[in-house]
């Protein structure tokens, strides 16, 4: 599936409809939505670390799956709040990647790498 046709699927499913306005309660829950999904992805990951030396079984595989598409419906939110098409998000972050690549400044830290 495309991006684009992902977020305009997924938009069916927020009971929120999209403002100008940031402070708007639909885009603050989304983006509190968005570290909440994020948090359980690293809480079930952290589990695994802890109670299952890092394994990871089918069954585990699944539940980490499932969090992290909530996650990518929280990220198709809130650009679609931004007005921003979810495929323009993922090509400015494959051109800010390939720029540190080719300064050999994928590791460290900052924005401004």
């Amino acid at each position: 599936m495309k991006f684009d046709d992902y977020q305009e699927k997924a938009a069916k499913y927020d009971l929120a409809q999209p403002t100008s306005d940031l402070k708007d309660p639909g885009f603050i829950e989304k983006i509190l939505g968005l570290v909440g999904e994020a948090g359980e992805t690293a809480d079930k990951i952290k589990k695994l670390i802890r109670d299952k030396n890092g394994r990871v079984s089918s069954e585990d595989k699944d539940l980490i799956i499932k969090e992290l598409g909530d996650t990518i419906w929280y990220i198709a939110s809130i650009s679609r709040y931004l007005n921003t098409p979810l495929s323009e998000i993922a090509l400015q972050n494959i051109n800010k990647l390939e720029d540190r690549y080719q300064r050999n400044q994928i590791h460290g830290e900052g924005d401004k790498r």
